[in-house]
């Protein structure tokens, strides 16, 4: 286990180093000049040539890169180019508002995994055909659609929750009551995915040998459920939850826009508009460690929890 752990950290960062490399050639071949776009029209040459000097924008893509890479091993993430800021201060300001978002999100998306599990134990019964309907709904509306209807209805009409902010940090009540309608915009179509996914790897796992098995030797049906079936079943739904980070991640520039929360989403696509390099590159650089993160984190998961994982990375 600690040698698989070794492996994946390693192939962890190797593709931290070749996502954040092609985020930055992407960046770069925008077209336009970034001084202008940052200085505006009534900036001079001269202040122009020195802010692409103090970026290395005078420089080749490669020279570039090495610079990036260089600033990041010696924990220099660059400078706002507004605020004259380090870009690190400002990425940790609005990480946890993130954090907290993705957290909640994910952790309400585990109710797929007992629903799923009941609908396979009562196979083609009315709770797994209504959930099935439910889910597939579910999962087919955008994210955009679901937050702006949740906006409407619960905060413009019923006025059951805040519209717009993240609340009071200090005064938790206040803050999770502003957070509930952004975690359920993200995690609604992965509780229907992942209860659909669980549902089918129950369902075959039911059928295999080692459930007979002790189902024949007279093993209580809850624990045949929970140590035979369900420790299987649910391998495939951990791996998507790692691989979901991204697609969560992605939500919540949505999300953050349109409930006017704080947050990486909403730096993100401040940043790119107003073209700020440095600050794109460290969210950007975070927002991938978050992803590589989810994904290492349920490898070593599934590992855990089915040892012939081991087996087949030697």
């Amino acid at each position: 286990m600690i040698i698989y752990t070794i492996k994946r950290v390693l192939l962890a960062l190797l593709i931290m180093a070749c996502a954040v490399s092609t985020m930055f050639v992407m960046i770069h071949a925008v077209p336009g000049d970034p001084a202008n776009v940052m200085l505006g029209p009534r900036a001079t040459p001269e202040i122009k040539e020195a802010l692409r000097a103090r970026l290395h924008l005078d420089q080749p893509l490669s020279t570039q890169l090495f610079y990036f890479f260089k600033g990041l091993i010696s924990g220099n993430f660059g400078f706002d180019l507004r605020s004259n800021r380090p870009v690190l201060d400002i990425v940790l300001e609005q990480l946890p508002h993130t954090f907290i978002l993705v957290s909640s999100a994910l952790i309400v998306s585990t109710l797929g995994i007992p629903v799923g599990c009941y609908a396979a134990i009562n196979r083609n019964g009315k709770f797994d055909r209504i959930v099935g309907a439910i889910s597939v709904s579910i999962i087919a509306m955008p994210a955009i659609v679901v937050g702006l209807y949740l906006l409407l209805f619960f905060s413009v009409e019923l006025r059951a929750f805040p519209v717009i902010g993240a609340g009071d940090s200090d005064d938790w009540l206040d803050y999770l009551w502003h957070l509930t309608l952004p975690v359920i915009t993200i995690s609604i179509a992965w509780i229907g995915y992942i209860s659909r996914l669980v549902r089918a790897s129950m369902i075959e796992v039911l059928s295999q040998n080692h459930v007979l098995m002790a189902r024949a030797f007279g093993l209580p049906e809850a624990r045949v459920m929970s140590r035979y079936a369900l420790r299987i079943a649910v391998l495939p739904s951990i791996t998507m939850m790692g691989v979901s980070v991204a697609f969560i991640l992605s939500s919540t520039v949505i999300t953050e826009i349109i409930f006017a929360r704080p947050g990486l989403g909403s730096l993100l696509y401040e940043s790119v508009l107003s073209r700020n390099y440095p600050l794109v590159m460290g969210t950007v650089l975070v927002s991938t460690i978050f992803i590589v993160g989810g994904t290492t984190i349920a490898d070593l998961i599934n590992a855990a929890l089915d040892p012939r994982a081991l087996k087949e990375n030697d």
